[in-house]
């Protein structure tokens, strides 16, 4: 399938901040304590969706996978609050899933824009079933999120 050159541009998109969304959870992962081990699963979760995703969306631009290459600037700067967050001691429960939450917003907000953009028909149905798993991702830490702040 030939894209255009705005769609191969909006698939680009989605492949990098999938690939910032997994480098924010390994950084969360291997900076979280033991006491909140099962927000470890949850993050290995969605680090291992993102990859899935990454596969999809390189199969549909016609490349291989970019799982470490090309990461978004807004990814890069969230990466770099985490890393910031953590030498202020940032990281209670409440902490990690505010700042858990703030990168779902990021890649849901692409999601959405790239579903209001102009892709062929076929990319759309990856990326719309691709959304809906990001946006159950999100929800689910928000809702985590609003109980460890209560």
């Amino acid at each position: 399938m030939a894209l255009t050159e705005n769609a191969s541009g909006v698939i680009s998109d989605l492949i990098e901040i999938n690939n910032d969304r997994v480098a924010g959870f390994e950084k969360a992962i291997a900076d979280i304590n033991d006491e909140n081990i099962d927000l470890k699963h949850l993050f290995e979760e969605y680090a291992q969706q993102s990859r899935k995703n990454v596969q999809e969306l390189s199969a549909i631009a016609g490349s291989a996978p970019h799982l470490e290459d090309d990461m978004s600037v807004s990814g890069t700067l969230h990466r770099a609050w985490i890393d910031v967050k953590a030498l202020f001691g940032g990281s209670d429960r409440a902490s990690i899933l505010s700042e858990a939450e703030r990168g779902e917003d990021a890649i849901k907000k692409a999601y959405q824009d790239a579903l209001n953009g102009s892709v062929p028909l076929q990319s759309a149905e990856i990326i719309r079933s691709q959304a809906q798993g990001i946006n159950a991702a999100h929800d689910k830490i928000k809702a985590l999120r609003d109980v460890a702040k209560a």
